[in-house]
């Protein structure tokens, strides 16, 4: 019996939107990765990469109007156009910060002069744990009434934090004077010196570093507050920490907005160990934790979370904001047999093109390695023939003839994987990974601790998870970032340590794993949260911890005591909720988070588990100058994986 009209018609645009998301794949690809045409294509891949990578991030600033609010009269509490737009730089991506509108700070703003123009390069860094208002004030108590105070005022407030801010203050330029004694002085010094008595290294700095007061740090709405709304609204708040004598702690407002980050075929891989040739693009296909995910039919990219098994079924957990979108229905799902499955899967549309396109960029870095390197061979063998240094002409040649062989090994394992993942990933069926079993809906101000609730929980295709050796974070380092769309570098094993340790003289309990695999295993209490171990060059305690993710990598950040208010803005009304704020480190020029990073697990450096990655504040990127996340138990799971067949 022949298909009725419609059903063809069905099936024809079934076909047909199936096929928006599949990549063609060439008849002899095999033969085609061998030629020079394909190296070209390399090239071409690497180039464009390279010129989107340089225009990331978007403008800063989609508005150049002196104050916020663009229909209020001119006030004399109306920051300066340049303050506004420089005073917050460095806090956010590429140097670039929030605007601000108002502070009640007493510190000197100098705008960028001279031929260098040196800009001050701020850090936004966290309040010591050990900060107390007082003994009958809390942080929760001043927070929630800061909110009211603002509301009172029909301030369109998205976020209260508590930070502090951190600087150089460059030293004035001067003539160095001459001492003739010394030479000698320093001679008797040092016959004297106790090399006990040394203090430890530190890194060098030019200026002094200055270090702000607490700040009640409060975002709002773009182009909706001016300098002397904003002038008013901090005396009510001065006048509320007065009455409750607290004093010393300075109050700003920016701009900001809350925003979420935003079984066929083959098996996904297991992880790669430090130095093998896949290493730089492995994890985006491979088991451990940070995979990235999309819905089989909607747009979002995020990050897959922790693994959890329950019975015999083997589950994933993510942000419900990356399968299910936020202007659809918000009531809790549970899936049902008689239902069609909402289908996950690793990568969508553009993500895929884009990490096949990172591979290309990568075997042209490496192409482009060898032709250095015959270069320098055919340098070394003129030497060693015309008996030239002649020792130290055939140890280089036999460094570059060994590297060249390594790097030749490199790119036929880069082109073999190609093909595999071009052949076997490019339907999109076959990289459906999941489904979701269970999502709750979105809450915000969920009782009994007011924090936000976006979840879902994917059931898990146990035949794609084959090579599932639990719940780890791959640390390795990476050439390429493979995200949404650009490429970028990776941290590195020295750059990671040093962010972590920090302190020489203190101990730390992170050690880098052998196969840059860190596992899991653990759960941080809310004791340990507030209660953090680690010293800062500047003697406060805090709590560093590492969250991996697809749109960011590795990143090292700081997680507070101290919990952020953040409000979002709907047509139907507000949504009000409390936050686990992580700050970006200090040390680090990178964001904490990006869109395409929801999802994933933020841990200990020991690997303990602590929360999800859901949001963040920003305002005209897509980088967050503070992240938020939400705390969440497991019960009757098992997080530790030891056979998931």
């Amino acid at each position: 019996m022949s298909p009725t009209p419609t059903a063809s018609l069905l099936f024809f645009f079934y076909v047909l939107f199936a096929s928006l998301d599949d990549v063609d794949v060439e008849p002899n690809l095999d033969e085609y990765v061998r030629t020079a045409d394909f190296d070209n294509q390399c090239h071409e891949k690497a180039r464009m990469l390279a010129f989107l990578s340089s225009d990331e991030g978007g403008s800063s600033e989609d508005d150049d109007s002196v104050s916020s609010a663009t229909t209020a009269e001119p006030s004399a509490h109306d920051v300066p156009k340049l303050e506004a737009n420089l005073y917050y730089a460095g806090v956010g991506p590429k140097e670039r910060g929030p605007k601000l509108i108002y502070r009640t700070s007493e510190d000197v703003f100098e705008a960028p002069s001279g031929p260098e123009a040196y800009k001050r390069v701020m850090r936004i860094i966290a309040v010591p744990d050990t900060y107390e208002f007082g003994s009958k004030v809390s942080w929760d108590a001043i927070r929630d009434q800061v909110v009211v105070l603002l509301d009172q005022r029909k301030i369109k407030v998205t976020s209260v934090d508590f930070v502090r801010f951190t600087w150089l203050n460059k030293h004035a330029d001067r003539e160095i004077e001459d001492d003739e004694d010394d030479e000698e002085d320093n001679d008797a010094e040092e016959e004297n010196l106790n090399y006990d008595d040394i203090p430890r290294i530190q890194p060098v700095e030019y200026g002094d570093r200055h270090v702000t007061n607490p700040t009640i740090w409060i975002g709002v709405l773009p182009n909706t507050l001016t300098g002397g709304v904003a002038h008013d609204s901090s005396k009510d708040i001065r006048a509320f920490l007065d009455s409750l004598h607290v004093e010393n702690i300075d109050i700003a407002y920016r701009e900001s907005l809350y925003k979420p980050l935003s079984g066929h075929g083959p098996a996904l891989f297991s992880p790669v160990e430090d130095g093998g040739s896949l290493k730089d693009l492995i994890d985006n296909v491979s088991v451990a934790l940070s995979l990235p995910i999309a819905g089989r039919k909607t747009t979002m990219q995020g990050t897959l979370g922790p693994y959890f098994r329950a019975g015999e079924k083997l589950y994933a957990i993510t942000v419900r904001h990356n399968v299910f979108t936020l202007d659809g229905d918000n009531e809790e799902y549970h899936y049902h047999d008689s239902l069609p499955k909402k289908e996950v899967m690793v990568m969508g549309a553009p993500a895929f093109k884009n990490y096949l396109a990172s591979i290309q960029a990568l075997i042209s870095t490496h192409i482009d390695a060898v032709a250095s390197l015959e270069k320098k061979i055919t340098k070394f063998r003129g030497r060693v023939r015309a008996g030239v240094d002649v020792v130290e002409s055939q140890r280089k040649l036999g460094e570059h003839e060994a590297e060249l062989a390594n790097t030749s090994i490199k790119i036929d394992d880069l082109k073999n994987f190609f093909v595999n993942i071009k052949k076997n990933w490019s339907k999109a069926k076959d990289r459906v990974i999941g489904f979701v079993r269970w999502a709750p809906s979105i809450g915000v101000g969920v009782a009994p601790h007011r924090y936000t609730r976006d979840l879902c929980v994917i059931e898990l295709d146990k035949k794609k998870f084959r090579s599932l050796i639990g719940n780890v974070l791959s640390l390795a380092v990476i050439s390429l970032r493979i995200s949404l769309s650009l490429p970028g570098p990776e941290m590195s094993e020295s750059k990671l340590k040093s962010l972590i340790y920090e302190r020489v003289d203190v101990p730390s309990d992170f050690k880098y794993p052998d196969n840059g695999l860190l596992v899991l295993q653990g759960m941080l209490t809310a004791d340990q949260v507030n209660n953090p171990m680690n010293l800062n060059l500047e003697d406060d305690r805090l709590r560093r911890v590492l969250k991996r993710g697809f749109a960011t990598n590795t990143t090292v950040g700081t997680l507070t005591r101290f919990i952020s208010f953040v409000r979002q803005y709907f047509q139907t009304g507000n949504k009000d909720s409390l936050e686990v704020a992580i700050l970006s480190h200090e040390q680090d020029l990178g964001t904490f988070s990006k869109g395409g990073d929801s999802g994933s697990l933020i841990v200990s450096t020991i690997g303990e588990f602590i929360a999800l990655l859901t949001g963040g504040t920003n305002k005209g990127t897509n980088a967050s100058d503070i992240t938020y996340s939400l705390r969440t138990e497991f019960p009757g799971a098992n997080l530790f994986l030891a056979d998931v067949t």
